[in-house]
């Protein structure tokens, strides 16, 4: 199975896919928990270019293709071998990442980003997205800024924001909105309904479905 985590810088994706980590593990599942970009030797490499703030101003267009050659890397090297191995993947951002980030944030053509976004991953796409949703003011209150995206503009993280909310509108079987503004362990809590409610509602029990997980 595929999850991805997806929202604004900031929200705290990290810390809920942690603590969904350590939750599935405890009860034997075999997960493996990466990242974009940065999950992969080269995607580390491509991170230091896409986040230093020392490395200056990129194109719009040189900074997706960076994006798709980090994902390309990253479905070929650890989604596609450990879903082979029937694990549990769980990514912090995905695919729905560019079409947010270039494609309301930097405002490139989004039809043109998700026809680049199939070849970089060869048709993977998450079973289960959690969008942690925020409002850029209040993630901006959450720590100074460390990256060059952290340090965009409030208008570039508000239109971020609403490139991942329309994602939702669109794909709402895939696309699970959860308020961000709720406390560490009530944002776990949903997550953890989220996600039994998902398996459960499957047509066909599978593997993870005839364990649930709540």
């Amino acid at each position: 199975m595929f999850i991805s985590f997806e929202g604004i810088d900031k929200v705290g994706k990290s810390t809920q896919i942690s603590l969904l980590v350590d939750y599935l593990e405890k009860r034997s599942y075999q997960v493996v928990q990466t990242c974009e970009p940065g999950g992969t030797r080269l995607g580390k490499e491509i991170e230091i270019i896409l986040l230093e703030s020392s490395v200056g101003q990129i194109s719009d267009t040189a900074e997706l293709f960076l994006y798709l050659a980090d994902r390309s890397e990253h479905v070929k090297k650890v989604i596609k071998p450990a879903l082979n191995k029937d694990k549990i993947v769980i990514s912090d951002r995905f695919a729905d990442a560019s079409i947010a980030y270039q494609g309301y944030g930097r405002r490139l053509n989004i039809h043109w980003i998700e026809k680049l976004n199939k070849r970089a991953t060869q048709g993977i796409s998450p079973e289960l997205t959690f969008l942690l949703d925020i409002d850029p003011e209040l993630a901006k209150k959450r720590g100074k800024e460390k990256d060059r995206i952290e340090n965009e503009e409030i208008a570039f993280h508000q239109r971020v924001r609403q490139g991942y909310l329309e994602i939702a509108h669109l794909y709402p079987n895939r696309v699970k909105t959860v308020n961000g503004q709720e406390s560490i362990e009530d944002i776990h809590l949903a997550i953890r309904r989220i996600l039994s409610e998902y398996l459960q509602a499957l047509s066909e029990p599978s593997h993870y479905g005839q364990h649930p997980l709540v």
